[in-house]
């Protein structure tokens, strides 16, 4: 029987077997509970799909990472909008003199200043819009991040399910193959077969375990990638709920490109980084503009008491004043400046015209893998109707005497078999929707 599914690799450890002895054996069930109240056991929990995603949105450490960006560019902003505020600053001094006069003395000041800036050439507002769309880069990039992420969820989550369902479908080989050759060396003992065909039968019962043990590891590795986008502990186990059905839904290229201009985070991502480059090239042309800002400041100081002069101990004042700064010449820094930020806009503009053409691509590549998994499923389940009619048919010969048990076994594998192609069809199907969904900008759900 052919037997089609996914290839897979685990390692299995063999013992042989012995005869324990009862201390063996209490020995050891102490061990196990022992081992069992020091370690614990291995959490099951039940997840549908949409609560794998809504764990996986909360935990996944990239996506954390992409939203401490975000955090970071809104405190950026709020560093640019202190450039709005006044300045104050208190400045204090001592200083104790020693040999100079005929008596040591010591001497203070302090000086409170408040600045504020009435103009900056556009630097301050330009600054402040800069990181205003830069925060709205870094929320794009949490969003992509997030429709990357979710559909890496969908396939770690499908996947589990089919590798379970497939272990399943190995394990009913397996035992059908045993059950072969037990029949093939009951025919040899009578004479009725060759040995040959008991070689030949061992030889398939090899590879069906082979293939049983490798089924093992496809749900170990499905379940550690689940494990790790979910940021789950490795020992949980998780118990796909949701299972893999097909509901056919009409699709369109020139509607999902639409939306995928519409809606995914790369677009907007591209129109914020647009603005903020021209919003940087404002902000580098300020460096040739004035500066104009009015001061106050405060002195107070003690005076040392000459025997000369009779003066008072402490001066004070205050100083008002409007300062105009005009860099008349930089070293050419400032067109160089701005120049850079010149040619950083123009690569945004040739990035964003490559990502709209990527875009189309992808959307067109995710489209017709969405119809060719449609057709597979048709075919499908086309396969599926023909075996589940033989072993209804099977079914009336067993029940009539016309058959054996092991004809009928060979019927239910061969409509096990059908039910995982078309499991595995619809599979990738899900696979290819999600990925539709993810070019388009976004996951309906399933």
């Amino acid at each position: 029987m052919k037997n089609t599914g996914t290839v897979l690799f685990f390692t299995v450890f063999k013992l042989k077997k012995i005869e324990p002895s009862p201390l063996f054996i209490l020995f050891f069930i102490v061990l196990f509970f022992s081992s069992m109240i020091i370690f614990g056991h291995a959490e099951e929990i039940t997840l549908t799909f949409n609560e794998a995603v809504a764990i996986g949105l909360r935990d996944n450490r990239d996506i954390l990472l992409k939203t401490q960006d975000v955090e970071k560019a809104k405190l950026k902003i709020a560093a640019a909008q202190a450039g709005i505020f006044p300045t104050l600053t208190y400045t204090g001094s001592w200083f104790y003199t020693t040999g100079l006069y005929t008596k040591d003395i010591s001497q203070s000041s302090s000086q409170i200043s408040l600045k504020q800036y009435l103009y900056r050439g556009g630097r301050v507002i330009n600054s402040i819009k800069y990181n205003d769309y830069k925060l709205e880069v870094a929320q794009s990039l949490l969003d992509k991040t997030k429709l990357e992420m979710i559909f890496d969820f969908s396939r770690a989550y499908y996947t589990l399910s089919l590798s379970n369902f497939f272990a399943g479908l190995n394990k009913a080989i397996l035992d059908n193959s045993r059950q072969h050759l037990d029949y093939i060396n009951a025919r040899y003992k009578n004479g009725q077969t060759s040995e040959t065909d008991i070689l030949q039968a061992q030889a398939s019962l090899s590879l069906v375990e082979q293939a049983y043990e490798a089924s093992g590891a496809q749900q170990e590795a499905a379940q550690a990638l689940l494990n790790n986008l979910l940021s789950l502990d490795k020992d949980v186990l998780v118990l796909p709920s949701t299972e893999i059905k097909f509901a056919p839904k009409d699709i369109a290229f020139d509607q999902g490109f639409l939306k995928a201009m519409q809606t995914r985070p790369e677009i907007r991502q591209f129109e914020a980084q647009l603005k903020a480059d021209k919003s940087a090239i404002q902000v580098q042309r300020a460096g040739n503009l004035p500066d104009i800002y009015a001061s106050w400041d405060y002195y107070t100081r003690s005076h040392s008491v000459s025997t000369a002069v009779n003066t008072r101990n402490w001066n004070d004042y205050k100083v008002i004043g409007v300062t105009f700064s005009w860099p008349i010449f930089d070293g050419w820094k400032t067109k160089s400046l701005v120049e850079q930020a010149i040619v950083d806009l123009k690569q945004t503009q040739l990035g964003k015209t490559k990502l709209i053409q990527d875009i189309a691509l992808e959307v067109k590549n995710a489209y017709l893998s969405l119809k060719n998994s449609i057709d597979q499923i048709k075919a499908s389940q086309a396969d599926t109707l023909f075996y589940k009619q033989n072993l209804s048919t099977a079914e009336e010969k067993f029940a009539q005497g016309l058959i054996s048990s092991l004809d009928r076994n060979d019927a239910q594998l061969k409509y096990a078999v059908a039910v995982f192609n078309q499991q595995q069809a619809v599979y990738d199907y899900f696979i290819a929707k999600f990925g539709f969904d993810k070019a388009t900008g976004g996951f309906n759900e399933v």
